[in-house]
């Protein structure tokens, strides 16, 4: 078994040279896709802890919200299960909420995820209404998980997420499914852990709805027909498929100190490669202080900056995380996380 284990941890390791050197490489390039995928709330983080470490959570095997991150690592959750519920007022007043649930079984782990992005209702203005006509429109996007993680060894373990995804605006929907794939592994020095994970391996998404339909004169003035049924032509776009490779490293753990230090390499398809950093200082099992940075070398990115705190209360068969955090958006808002986390 020990033979098995270090075979997998070589694997996993010549990986994630191999994304470093894939890194540097490519992150000499000028193009960028920015703007080319649909379904951009995906790649909002979940969870204040995950989110004040600077994003950097795909070998971080502690929380539900790890879910979003590598669905691998809910097999790693002890005891029976752990629920959370996270929210943030996303730039220009739009609500974002992610709510998880886990539980433990005899053949594995069992989770569940839904993410709400909600845009404020506003009155449908045109040239001819300037004033609006009457009507309202608005715009959400969610998505709906259904994850089953297994630790396969001790220290070896992995995780699936089926997802369905749905976008509206106005008049107009689009949908698709993706999965997302993740492994976790403990090296033979414990204080080091390593995961990857892939996100949002799917469909395209294309916008269809009445709005797109209508009638159309014909140029020839001498036809018959007064009218031709016509809709416009919308094009099918990708959605934010994400490769991450992460390490963390317990660097102090005692009694009445613990410090956790993370980070993950990121591709997405629709950017540039980058780095997120984070660090987690624990106090007695109960204060959490926590900074990290986002999207580290990935040109003109606004976000960077991030901070936070947590709090943990013990009490019997269960724990109760409040957490905070805090993220950087440059010349936009910053953005605030809340969750509130309870494992049973």
């Amino acid at each position: 078994m020990r033979k098995i284990e270090n075979k997998i941890y070589i694997v996993v390791a010549l990986s994630l040279f191999l994304f470093v050197q894939n890194f540097q490489a490519q992150n000499t390039e000028s193009t960028s896709k920015v703007g080319t995928t649909a379904a951009q709330f995906l790649k909002i983080g979940s969870g204040a802890r995950s989110i004040s470490m600077g994003g950097a959570y795909v070998a971080v095997d502690e929380g539900i919200e790890s879910i979003y991150w590598n669905p691998a690592n809910l097999a790693r959750i002890p005891g029976g299960g752990e629920a959370s519920f996270n929210h943030s007022n996303w730039l220009a007043d739009i609500n974002y909420d992610f709510a998880a649930l886990s539980v433990n079984t005899d053949f594995g782990t069992i989770g569940l995820q839904f993410i709400s992005f909600r845009v404020p209702e506003e009155e449908v203005r045109t040239i001819l209404f300037p004033e609006g006509t009457g009507q309202v429109w608005k715009a959400n996007s969610i998505a709906l998980g259904l994850s089953y993680a297994k630790s396969l060894t001790e220290d070896f373990a992995i995780g699936f997420t089926g997802k369905y995804i749905h976008e509206s605006i106005f008049n107009e929907v689009a949908q698709t499914f993706a999965v997302d794939l993740g492994i976790f592994y403990q090296t033979p020095w414990e204080p080091l852990k390593l995961g990857a994970s892939i996100s949002n391996f799917g469909g395209k998404m294309q916008l269809d709805g009445r709005d797109i339909y209508f009638n159309e004169a014909p140029t020839n003035e001498e036809g018959a027909v007064n009218e031709v049924p016509a809709q416009y032509r919308l094009e099918e776009y990708d959605i934010p498929l994400g490769l991450r490779f992460g390490v963390s490293l317990e660097a102090i753990k005692n009694e009445n100190l613990r410090v956790l230090i993370v980070a993950d390499g990121a591709h997405p398809n629709d950017s540039d490669e980058s780095l997120n950093l984070g660090i987690e200082t624990g106090l007695w099992n109960s204060v959490f202080l926590r900074a990290g940075y986002q999207t580290l070398f990935q040109e003109d990115s606004e976000q960077g900056l991030t901070f936070g705190l947590g709090l943990r209360y013990d009490v019997v068969g269960m724990n109760l995380r409040l957490d905070f955090g805090y993220a950087d958006f440059g010349r936009l808002e910053s953005v605030q996380f809340f969750t509130l986390s309870i494992g049973y």
